[in-house]
């Protein structure tokens, strides 16, 4: 009888393999703001709560952010952000273009956001923003040895967990001053088969980068479109059910 039963449990396909990824839904939309804007905390945050929506706040102590506290959040505003159950992702310390640091600085830059969220009592990040968007061999590999899930590129497209390596996610949308309600219902109209729509913001507004800035009143449009298309909009972590198992 034991034989048997051995041979039974070697013909079980699957067993103790680990759960299998979820489908994604049509409509899945994330929201991610870039630069640690004063704005992201007294004005976005509210205005997500309000619609029920969940978003990625990525965080660098770059530009002005130590000096100038009217224009870039404090971190007691971004330790409200976590206890919201907004996800708070790393941007790195200085916002420097990651292809012209080694990887000491990077390492570090990393690093000291880490640090810093333990100080403030916020969750160790697993998502990550690329400054300017740009990637490196170097940095995807740094920062999968670091425990990093995601890590948000730019581009202009869908992102596909099947196909797409998380650790250079493309965004689909990109807020601009000049950006239109059209497009935005374009690049949300890309979240089905399969495939989920990441969203990138900056200011709402943004007085110090005025080139990526996004008028409150038309981000409020393109949240009631949000709305009304019954989207889910999460924050990147929330994605991980729908990657594929990693190989052991």
């Amino acid at each position: 009888m034991k034989p048997f039963c051995v041979a039974v449990l070697l013909l079980l396909p699957g067993f103790g393999m680990a759960e299998e990824r979820r489908a994604v839904p049509d409509g899945t939309v994330v929201l991610t703001f870039d630069d640690s804007v004063a704005s992201h905390a007294t004005f976005v945050a509210p205005l997500l709560k309000k619609h029920g929506f969940g978003a990625t706040f990525f965080i660098t102590e770059g530009f002005e952010f130590t000096a100038d506290k009217t224009n870039y959040m404090t971190w007691e505003q971004i330790r409200a952000l976590d206890a919201a159950g907004f996800e708070i992702g790393n941007h790195t310390r200085r916002h420097a273009a990651v292809p012209r640091q080694t990887p000491e600085q990077l390492s570090a830059d990393v690093e000291y956001i880490e640090r810093q969220c333990a100080t403030n009592g916020i969750r160790r990040p697993t998502s990550f923003c690329y400054p300017g968007y740009q990637t490196s061999p170097a940095a995807v590999k740094l920062l999968r040895e670091r425990g990093y899930l995601f890590a948000r590129a730019g581009g202009a497209r869908a992102f596909d967990p099947l196909t797409d390596e998380p650790l250079t996610m493309p965004q689909v949308f990109d807020g601009k001053p000049d950006s239109t309600l059209e497009q935005f219902k374009a690049a949300v109209a890309q979240a089905k088969d399969g495939k989920i729509a990441v969203l990138t913001f900056h200011g709402v507004p943004d007085r110090k980068h005025p080139w990526v800035n996004t008028d409150p009143a038309k981000f409020e449009a393109y949240l009631s479109h949000l709305k009304a298309q019954g989207c889910r909009v999460l924050a990147v972590r929330e994605l991980a059910p729908f990657l594929k198992p990693r190989q052991p």
